[in-house]
């Protein structure tokens, strides 16, 4: 009687053990997917206010015709990115249209001193501010998943809770690293 009752503990704990490790991973996953989807979010906020801020532009320096088509041209394909590496590449092409369609603006007084521009100019500070946090939460998330997946012992679990090691939210170009400058 005892052993059988020791034998059903041990049973029990190894069953815990892989009960626990198996949703730890799993509950790290879908953290990690929902950190993406907050760089999603912000993603299509700072899209969707690059509309009237080239509308806002276009009033003031209607002759910069291609820096105002790279910003758009940036955001439509920032608008159908799906996959995590286009996602990212889509960001940052976003951002470098911005900085130079920020950097244009810097030769329109009148602009710089438009209340709708300045309006939209502190809605993208803003926005860019929550990008930046929202990717570093994502790789926060992703430290913590890849180290669970690769430590001992969650090398056990991986496989059968289907999770692996996750891509880390890299901006390619060091310049593309900061957020456009909006401050005039």
């Amino acid at each position: 009687m005892t052993t059988t009752i020791i034998i059903i503990a041990v049973v029990a704990l190894i069953a815990l053990f892989f009960i626990g490790g198996y949703n730890r991973l799993v509950r790290l996953n879908v953290s990690v997917d929902e950190a993406f989807s907050q760089i999603e979010v912000q993603l299509k906020r700072r899209s969707d206010l690059i509309p009237n801020l080239v509308e806002t532009v276009k009033g003031y320096a209607a002759h910069e015709k291609s820096t105002l088509d790279a910003v758009v041209a940036a955001r439509a394909k920032s608008t159908t990115a799906t996959s995590f590496s286009d996602v990212a590449a889509a960001d940052g092409a976003v951002t470098q249209a911005l900085r130079g369609l920020l950097a244009v603006t810097e030769a329109y007084p009148d602009l710089k001193a438009s209340a709708n521009f300045l309006s939209l100019q502190e809605e993208l500070g803003t926005t860019e501010n929550k990008v930046s946090f929202a990717r570093q939460f994502y790789n926060d998330n992703v430290r913590s998943l890849n180290q669970a997946v690769k430590t001992f012992p969650g090398t056990l679990f991986a496989g059968m809770a289907k999770v692996g090691a996750r891509e880390f939210y890299v901006v390619d170009d060091p310049q593309n690293r900061q957020a456009p400058t909006v401050k005039f």
